[in-house]
């Protein structure tokens, strides 16, 4: 079938729905459309059997869904109606949700029912769940109702009750520290986290907060700030205290909008003197507080799992994974998995951060050397195995570094996108030496110059990933430790970490990682150091969200850190 996606941005769904369909044997074209002229543009220009919206804020025009079938995805149950659905069922607590695949029809959200599918809500941020639950059942809804549309169905009438709510405001997000609990405040902060952020005020200053996690042990003034702990800031309520990874400044009219950066970044000149506390590696598992980088050990398999906002690493965040995957290598395991967590693997460097530097080509440069010395510490790690664990979505450098270790296991529903030409960047993470070992030249020179994203069953095919792990996002961790258990576990890891050893000698005999590393920075610094190079400028359109910025895949950054998806 030829379908055409039309999207407002070509965000984690569009790309996960744009793969799914291809694997199928679907031609799938894809269109991202600001508006409704543009949705009406693309479709009678693809004429397309079908048009499919995963993420489509535009309505789409009558003379285009009279002619031509349409289905929207909506994120809310049969009935549920209106643009912030699923930041209304985060913010009320709610536990089961869902997504339905409407035909377009006149009103929004009003159309009849190709299909739909409910999932379970666990206490995430809303990026995480619409990556993750979300995107696993609105997949599923897609392929259902394509599938029916094929085979001549018709849809059946939305019933029962409708719930048609408008806009969630920043005032319906307000917290007020003096009253309300950390469960309400974790619930106003996880609805809100990637976009829009919920407006504040602090140290004199208006602010948009992005991401909540408890903090159960500190305690102070509602509404105080208590700590810090590697970039983030811990904030006290009513009746404990959360923890703030990032904050975004409220820029005055028109001004370019800030970016958004590390809690203690952003608020550099203003922080009074506070603590830093270190982030513990191993917290207990009876008290709730927030680590981004945690180890954990089961027999002979140890986990150094991540979770950095975004799924970008800054230099600072580079050097502290290095210093915790150095200690895990000291521990007595056979296996160690890198990830395993849900979610974001990596997405490399970050961008953000970069462009609040007072030097980003400097920044760049640091950054992407902190990259190169943690994947070179797992490229030349040879007393074990290494497994990459990916629960989510890796790009770029991200992915190079999950690339690096022995074997690569990813979660069904991941988007992988091994590239950085749409960003305006040759790459480096030791990409040429990884990328042509596992899939060949050919393949990783079409990979990198075609720039597109693929499925983790294509990723499986291609050679690009040794397993595929088939469960929920919730369920990755555990099954990913059992798997590195059992491999733990075989006779022939022994031979395997003796033979990987010898292998990794002949080849620095022929090939060292040295050289690799300097061919690949030679050209990530003539492009850092040179200030007409399309690198700046898309970065700077990328992290301040500038209409400028062309999101469509064929002239976007598919995989840059930080794409909003909500």
């Amino acid at each position: 079938m030829r379908i055409l996606l039309v999207a407002s941005s070509f965000n984690s769904l569009t790309q996960r729905v744009l793969v799914e369909l291809r694997d199928r044997g679907n031609s799938v074209s894809v269109e991202v459309t600001p508006d409704s002229p543009a949705v009406r543009e693309a479709v009678l220009r693809h004429a397309p059997d079908l048009v499919v919206a995963p993420m489509l804020k535009a309505v789409v025009p009558r003379d285009v869904w009279t002619a031509y079938r349409c289905l929207i995805v909506h994120p809310g149950p049969v009935g549920d109606r209106g643009p912030s659905s699923l930041d209304r069922a985060i913010q009320e607590g709610v536990t089961e949700w869902g997504v339905t695949v409407l035909q377009a029809e006149e009103e929004m959200d009003a159309g009849d029912v190709w299909a739909s599918a409910e999932f379970r809500v666990p206490e995430v941020g809303k990026s995480d769940l619409y990556r993750n639950e979300l995107s696993d059942a609105a997949v599923a809804a897609v392929l259902l109702a394509v599938e029916r549309v094929a085979a001549g169905a018709v849809p059946r009438p939305q019933t029962g009750v409708i719930r048609a709510r408008p806009v969630l405001r920043q005032d319906e997000r307000r917290i007020s520290w003096g009253d309300d609990t950390t469960e309400t405040v974790l619930r106003t902060l996880r609805a809100a986290d990637s976009q829009p952020g919920v407006r504040d005020e602090l140290l004199g200053a208006e602010w948009f907060l992005h991401g909540g996690h408890a903090e159960d042990t500190l305690r102070g003034r509602p509404g105080e700030l208590l700590a810090t702990r590697a970039g983030a800031v811990c904030r006290a309520t009513l009746d404990g205290a959360v923890w703030i990874p990032e904050i975004r400044a409220r820029a005055g009219a028109g001004r370019p909008r800030a970016c958004k950066l590390p809690a203690t970044l952003a608020l550099a000149g203003r922080l009074p003197a506070l603590p830093e506390l270190p982030a513990p590696t191993r917290p207990p598992n009876e008290a709730r507080t927030w680590s981004d980088i945690r180890y954990r050990e089961q027999g002979p398999v140890g986990v150094l799992s991540f979770a950095f906002p975004g799924g970008a690493m800054s230099t600072g965040q580079c050097r502290r994974l290095l210093d915790a995957y150095r200690t895990a290598c000291t521990r007595p395991t056979s296996v160690l998995v890198l990830g395993g967590q849900r979610d974001f693997f990596s997405n490399g460097i970050h961008l953000n951060v970069i462009e609040a530097a007072a030097d980003p080509a400097a920044e760049s440069w640091a950054n992407i050397n902190a990259m190169n010395d943690l994947v070179e510490a797992v490229l030349t790690t040879t007393d074990r195995l290494v497994v990459s664990g990916i629960g989510g979505n890796a790009a770029a450098g991200g992915f190079m570094l999950a690339l690096a270790a022995d074997e690569v296991w990813c979660r069904t529903g991941a988007v992988l996108n091994p590239h950085y030409r749409r960003m305006g960047l040759y790459g480096s993470e030791y990409w040429t030496h990884t990328l042509p070992r596992r899939v060949g030249d050919a393949l990783a020179a079409r990979l990198t110059e075609d720039a597109r994203p693929v499925s983790a069953a294509a990723a499986l095919s291609m050679g690009l990933v040794d397993r595929v792990v088939d469960c929920g996002p919730e369920q990755f961790t555990g099954e990913i430790t059992r798997l590195a258990a059992h491999l733990a576990s075989r006779p022939h890891v022994t031979f395997r970490v003796a033979a990987k050893k010898a292998e990794h000698e002949r080849r620095e005999a022929v090939s060292p990682l040295a050289a690799h590393r300097a061919q690949e920075l030679s050209r990530m610094r003539r492009t850092f150091d040179d200030p007409a190079a399309p690198y700046h400028a898309l970065r700077r359109a990328f992290v301040r969200k500038e209409a400028s910025f062309p999101h469509s895949p064929d002239s976007a950054d598919a995989g840059a850190p930080g794409q909003a998806d909500c």
